[in-house]
């Protein structure tokens, strides 16, 4: 079967409209031929365009996430780093955490925090999150209009709960919102700086635990430690910490911004939310498949050929599943283009909007709590909502991978 050619991840296209982008090349076929986008001597990177085949490689044990576990894997992750000035030491941070762990290993550091994470401890965090909600409304209602939401609302909320959960003291938050932002630019004269800034604090922090506990994840993760020293060492300490807290608000604040901006585009749907509020929860199901936050998982790497939608993906290759077109294949759903806040689906979430199998999210429950109180209380409030400037004014930013708007200006 010919393999068709993709445009790079850094098209300004993708960049511009991914849904509709990613859509477009689903259509021409399963799985396509593509690059990262560096320039110079790239390996070829192989798109999953179908939501059949997306849950397979997602589930599929032959691939993996640590390309040293591939025969003849090339590190494009390392290539990346190297080319925005992140130095081979300093990208391990950023490529061997739990979420690039595999096999064996990676089960073992899941289990280190997914109690944190049941659907029983989430639902026991609902009061604090409702709380963290009614408090920034309240600080909305008396600010200055027009009010970017992103800013006062949709990062604070995350963030909030998040560090809480893992141990970061409120002092601290307001550098993890500047450091994530300086990572997600891509800029090498600002990404180092901030994922260095980001591990000193983590270290710093992980010290002024040890000598005062507290009632956290992260002390608890140190008490494991140093039980059982070979359950996890220092380096993946610090790696876990900045995979739960970015991960944590990042992606959580983007669909909050990303979800509200689609309602007040359709005031349809909103009407029947306001008339029927017992369909928030699968409204935010509706939601992170069509507006979800990241178009595309981590890359995966072929531990054998495999063939996938009729194309023999060679031992060693970088796969790249993306969400976005699965969530919105017509293969899977009907009127997959319709938004829906009363769509139901016969199998669980139906969308792949928070991935599948091994490494699907570990803090989904948490983020569709989240999404679901931030929405609900943010339109009870203020039922007149309305956006500050036409839709197609709103400024996304071009991050390859994610879907997160530079600013939400609101009037309320």
């Amino acid at each position: 079967m010919a393999v068709l050619d993709a445009p790079a991840l850094t098209d300004p296209e993708l960049l511009a409209d991914p849904w509709n982008a990613f859509g477009r090349l689903r259509e021409q076929a399963p799985v396509l031929r593509s690059r990262f986008g560096l320039g110079g001597d790239e390996a070829p990177l192989w798109l999953v365009t179908r939501y059949a085949d997306v849950r397979a490689v997602l589930s599929d044990p032959r691939f993996v996430n640590d390309p040293a576990n591939a025969p003849e894997g090339r590190d494009t992750r390392k290539e990346l780093m190297a080319a925005i000035g992140i130095t081979p030491e300093l990208a391990d941070y950023m490529t061997r955490s739990v979420l690039d762990a595999d096999g064996a290993d990676h089960t073992r550091l899941r289990k280190l925090v997914s109690r944190a994470f049941t659907v029983r401890r989430v639902a026991d965090l609902r009061p604090r999150v409702e709380e963290i909600a009614a408090g920034l409304l309240a600080e909305l209602a008396v600010a200055e209009q027009p009010v970017d939401l992103v800013e006062a609302y949709a990062y604070p909320l995350p963030i909030t709960v998040i560090c809480e959960l893992v141990g970061i003291p409120e002092a601290d938050r307001p550098n993890w919102h500047v450091w994530g932002r300086e990572m997600v630019s891509t800029d090498p004269a600002r990404v180092p700086a901030a994922l260095q800034a980001t591990v000193d604090h983590i270290r710093d922090l992980i010290g002024r635990r040890r000598a005062e506990p507290a009632d956290d994840l992260l002390s608890a993760m140190i008490r494991a430690q140093e039980e059982d020293g070979d359950r996890l060492s220092e380096f993946e300490l610090v790696t876990m910490v900045l995979a739960l807290v970015f991960a944590g608000h990042e992606t959580t604040a983007h669909l909050i911004a990303n979800s509200v901006a689609a309602l007040l585009s359709r005031p349809d749907q909103l009407a029947r939310l306001q008339a029927e509020p017992e369909l928030w929860p699968t409204a935010v199901n509706e939601l992170m498949r069509i507006w979800g936050p990241v178009s595309q998982v981590r890359v995966r790497y072929a531990t054998e050929a495999v063939e996938i939608g009729g194309v023999e993906i060679p031992a060693g290759a970088a796969v790249q599943p993306i969400l976005l077109s699965a969530n919105g294949d017509p293969r899977e759903f009907d009127d997959p283009e319709a938004f829906d806040v009363g769509r139901r689906t016969e199998r669980g979430e139906g969308h792949v909007g928070f991935g599948h199998g091994a490494h699907y999210c570990l803090g989904a429950a948490l983020a569709r709590q989240e999404g679901e109180v931030a929405l609900r209380a943010l339109f009870t409030r203020f039922p007149s909502l309305e956006l500050a400037v036409p839709p197609e004014e709103l400024v996304w930013q071009p991050v390859p991978g994610s879907r997160r708007l530079a600013a939400l200006p609101v009037r309320l």
